[in-house]
């Protein structure tokens, strides 16, 4: 079968389900080449009236927790139930080389042979967050191919790992037992924006530690929320014997339901929509700047003499602004 070329082409082709388009339309969109930033553009045009009725699900935890084998078991229980997966799995990208491993479809072989189920794993790049720059955008595909329900891996737990909660309908967040040092580390304003709290292996000579565990981020909990539509739950379970995994599913639908409720799942969208637009100026902005001739001139004496302690860092970006917008920079800009 040939992959179709054209946006709207590509966008027929992901309408009716195929794998390939859906892959080739992804690496569009993720596409660096500001030449393909257009074909982007009109192939997500095309397909947002058909975006929007799945159920975006963000899952982030400290490393070792066991991300991928909590999401294998949850995708597998989800298709159980009738539904469609897709995984967006984000991979940490190094700061020298750029390169990603990009190992999620090996951790989950079970999911990745599903016919109902689609694993894309991405570069972090230089987006902080815990997500890629082009998530939200990939999310819009694969509803469109029919996904009903996303899942968005993030990096992992970290001072930035917040952006997945402007982009998905719940923030699952997946603790280890025995995880004081853990709470500490992660702070409180991950925790604050969880919807729902998961102790994951829960199983063993762990179960007995787990149970308290649950009962300490419960209490923590109380003392973070105060009010609100939805009580935050804190939940165990073990995805390697795929124990509590039905409990998860049924919280994420009680979720839903409660929002819809209280009209905030249209109100969370909205201000969703809000948020990717000013990520997008702010990205676009800074690819113009690297990008302009006379800033690419004078960044590199720049960045010497800054790194030297010759030349202050507010003072050279001073420069650089006014190299880029043409005129002397004021107070007032």
């Amino acid at each position: 079968m040939t992959t179709p070329t054209s946006p709207k082409a590509l966008a027929d082709a992901v309408r009716r389900g195929e794998r390939r388009a859906l892959a080739r339309a992804i690496t569009l969109i993720e596409s660096a080449n500001p030449a393909h930033r257009a074909d982007a553009e009109a192939l997500l045009e095309a397909l947002l009236p058909h975006t929007g009725r799945s159920v975006r699900v963000g899952i982030s935890g400290v490393p070792g927790v066991g991300k991928s084998t909590f999401i294998e078991a949850f995708g597998l229980h989800v298709i159980g139930q009738g539904h469609k997966v897709a995984v967006l799995a984000i991979d940490p990208s190094s700061q020298r080389t750029g390169g990603s491993i990009l190992g999620d479809k090996t951790r989950m072989v079970d999911l990745s042979r599903d016919a109902n189920a689609f694993i894309r794993p991405s570069p972090a790049g230089s987006t902080l967050g815990g997500v890629a720059r082009r998530t939200r955008e990939a999310m819009l595909v694969c509803e469109a191919a029919g996904f009903d329900v996303i899942v968005v891996e993030t990096v992992g737990v970290g001072q930035s790992e917040t952006a997945v909660a402007d982009m998905v309908d719940l923030f699952l967040l997946l603790l280890l037992p025995a995880g004081g040092d853990e709470l500490q580390g992660i702070k409180k304003g991950i925790m604050e924006l969880a919807d729902v709290v998961v102790v994951n292996k829960a199983d063993g000579d762990l179960a007995s530690t787990a149970r308290h565990t649950v009962a300490d981020y419960r209490h923590a909990l109380a003392l973070l929320r105060h009010g609100g539509a939805w009580r935050v739950p804190v939940l165990s379970c073990s995805a390697f014997h795929k124990s509590g995994i039905d409990a998860v599913w049924a919280t994420i639908g009680e979720h839903r339901a409660a929002m819809e409720q209280a009209g905030l799942r249209a109100q969370r969208r909205a201000e969703q929509a809000r948020a990717w637009l000013w990520s997008e100026i702010r990205e676009t902005l800074l690819d113009a700047f690297r990008r302009h001739p006379q800033v690419q001139a004078a960044l590199p004496a720049l960045e010497a003499s800054v790194t030297a302690g010759t030349h202050i860092p507010t003072a050279a970006a001073r420069t650089l602004l006014e190299r880029f917008l043409g005129r002397p920079v004021t107070n007032s800009d």
